[in-house]
């Protein structure tokens, strides 16, 4: 069962929450891969100075003005594709970062997308592990993850108690000026070893 649109719709930082605890799906060959989404950081509009969409509307970033639901996939230090998932009506961008998954389905798949065996707990314990072990790269942007026959879609889960969810500052923001820099809008599951280091 997907997510649907109007889900996405939310305001970002209640998103960015609601979406602890459900299920990132990617389907590879027919094989499902898998992970119960743990880590989650909130991105929000042109005032945000450490949103994309600060520096306006551009061909990187168009994704974040469009439909709510769709998967905003980009490239990042050279080297790395970071995911996130739009949030909010068109034109207002805003999205959010899927910074680390608790892996479940096709774990050995996840290993060899990742180079080889490791432990379990370090598979998708940070966003550009997670892309690399779901394989989710510049293809992937733009889709929509409300499509029941896609490859890329979340699934609901159980809902999380505010009391079990932790909050602090986004991280990697650089020279990011305050308030930007320390806005709590880093979530993620108390006590939970997958959450990224």
């Amino acid at each position: 069962m997907h997510l649907t649109r109007s889900f996405y719709l939310q305001p970002t930082r209640r998103l960015a929450q609601s979406l602890l605890g459900c299920q990132l799906v990617r389907q590879i060959d027919g094989q499902r891969l898998s992970g119960l989404i743990v880590e989650t950081e909130a991105y929000i509009s042109q005032k945000d100075l450490a949103c994309h969409a600060h520096f306006g509307r551009t061909r990187r970033n168009e994704v974040m003005f469009g439909r709510p639901g769709a998967a905003y996939v980009y490239f990042t230090y050279g080297m790395h594709w970071m995911l996130n998932v739009v949030s909010e009506p068109i034109d207002f961008p805003a999205a959010v970062l899927i910074r680390a998954l608790e892996p479940i389905d096709g774990i050995d798949r996840m290993a060899l997308n990742r180079g080889g065996a490791r432990p379990i707990v370090e598979l998708c314990s940070g966003p550009a592990k997670l892309t690399q072990a779901l394989r989710i790269d510049r293809a992937m942007n733009g889709v929509n993850l409300c499509n029941r026959t896609g490859d890329l879609w979340i699934e609901p889960g159980e809902p999380i108690p505010g009391r079990s969810i932790a909050r602090g500052p986004r991280i990697g923001l650089g020279s990011t000026p305050e308030p930007w820099l320390n806005k709590p809008w880093r979530y993620w599951l108390k006590d939970n070893a997958f959450v990224s280091k």
